[in-house]
């Protein structure tokens, strides 16, 4: 993974030294989408030239080849997908303009009328997508779409910018702004670094989580400033190995393992890594959610150096999560071990700081804190807990008190794998 970092590195910094048409040198070419035919005005329908030049990226016989969108520009995509069954495993896309999704949802061709998708990078072996523009899916008319309007509102809604099946994918300095749903998504892949990112959407955005990682492993994601209507960072079913550092979070729902478990479902989580992240006026801080009824775990999972700046929920596991009114108390849980919070501290905009709602017939087990310092906004008032169920030990001031922790000197140390 080091080499290839170093490698893209060093490719991007050759691609930026010519933004022409040309042959750079024998082993690395640019593909520029104005070459092929891309106007460029946010007005004209680009997604061909795109395809255009994107073919002829993916076909180069040369080992580094680059596509690249030129600044200055913004050019209008409808639904694309990038597939990496390509000649050269270290192909580069370097984004300097604007890129643009329809405004108008009746606008978007989406293949079968179903429109899950905008940009999508599918089976790659070493791709890295950088540069200084900004990809907009302009969703605001889509967040107000309901199915009394048009099919197209009913149920899930474009995601902007999907990595799926692949792997060495290295995503760098890009802005995500507006997505009609979620604005990154990495499925399916394995050994993703995304840093230096802005997304940004208006808190009353419906589900427009910033990044979210399913079926995934070894995801490193850090230096990122996130703010948007939902999760910041929401980890989901079949991901492992998570390493999120330095983090700017707000507005938005904080950082969401789960939900896990929904219809009964077998799903698991496990080997995360958060630190160093900051969360201001987010509902909820960091969060453990799942099913009533599910099945599988989530495990092996360590929170530290948080700071809360008004947060509603800092600390939550919440084995009850229920995303409708009419849920019914069930005896199987998604089983929740192994997690550690350590030195998170500031405020909360609400009463109750700490939330562990675990299952009476499936308890969370291992639980332990370790320097919790977490104050109320209001002056004069105190911070309080929510303790259920909760098996494990705790070390050091914890404010507020948690009282079905007991104390103990042996709490686990941080996995050393997984620190920067």
């Amino acid at each position: 993974m080091a080499n290839f970092l170093l490698h893209v590195l060093v490719l991007a910094l050759c691609v930026l030294s010519n933004q022409s048409h040309g042959i750079l040198t024998d082993s690395v070419k640019v593909y520029n989408v104005v070459d092929y035919g891309a106007v460029g005005d946010g007005l004209a329908d680009d997604t061909q030239a795109f395809s255009d030049a994107w073919n002829a990226t993916c076909q180069s016989s040369v080992s580094f080849p680059t596509m690249y969108v030129p600044q200055g520009m913004t050019f209008l995509l409808q639904p694309l997908t990038f597939n990496g069954s390509c000649n050269s495993r270290n192909i580069t896309v370097q984004i300097d303009a604007n890129i643009i999704a329809p405004s108008d949802p009746f606008a978007w061709k989406c293949p079968g009328n179903e429109c899950h998708r905008w940009i999508t990078f599918l089976n790659f072996n070493g791709l890295f997508i950088s540069g200084s523009g900004t990809i907009n899916g302009q969703g605001k008319n889509w967040w107000g779409l309901s199915c009394q309007q048009n099919k197209r509102g009913c149920g899930k809604k474009p995601t902007g910018f999907v990595i799926e099946n692949s792997n060495n994918v290295h995503i760098d300095g890009l802005t995500f702004v507006d997505s009609p749903q979620m604005h990154i998504a990495f499925e399916r892949s394995t050994w993703v670094h995304a840093t230096s990112l802005t997304i940004q959407a208006p808190k009353d955005s419906p589900n427009t989580d910033g990044i979210h990682i399913q079926q995934s492993q070894n995801i490193i994601i850090d230096n990122i400033r996130i703010g948007t209507g939902d999760d910041c960072i929401s980890i989901a079913d079949g991901s492992s190995h998570i390493n999120i550092s330095k983090i700017d979070c707000g507005p938005g729902h904080g950082i969401s393992i789960g939900s896990l478990g929904a219809k009964g479902k077998h799903e698991t989580v496990q080997f995360v890594h958060v630190k160093d992240v900051s969360f201001t006026g987010t509902t909820n801080g960091v969060r453990i959610k799942t099913w009533q009824g599910g099945k599988g775990y989530a495990r092996h999972i360590t929170f530290e150096r948080i700071v809360c700046n008004g947060s509603a929920r800092p600390i939550i596991i919440d084995q009850y999560y229920c995303a409708h009114e009419h849920c019914t108390n069930q005896k199987s849980a998604v089983q929740v071990s192994d997690v550690l919070y350590d030195q998170i501290s500031g405020t909360s905009d609400a009463e109750i700081a700490v939330k562990f709602a675990c299952s009476k017939s499936l308890p969370c087990t291992n639980i332990f804190m370790r320097n919790i310092t977490l104050h109320s906004t209001e002056n004069g008032s105190k911070t309080s807990s929510i303790c259920q169920n909760v098996r494990g030990l705790r070390n050091g001031e914890i404010i507020p008190n948690v009282p079905c922790l007991h104390e103990g000197d042996n709490l686990p140390i941080v996995n050393q794998n997984w620190s920067n």
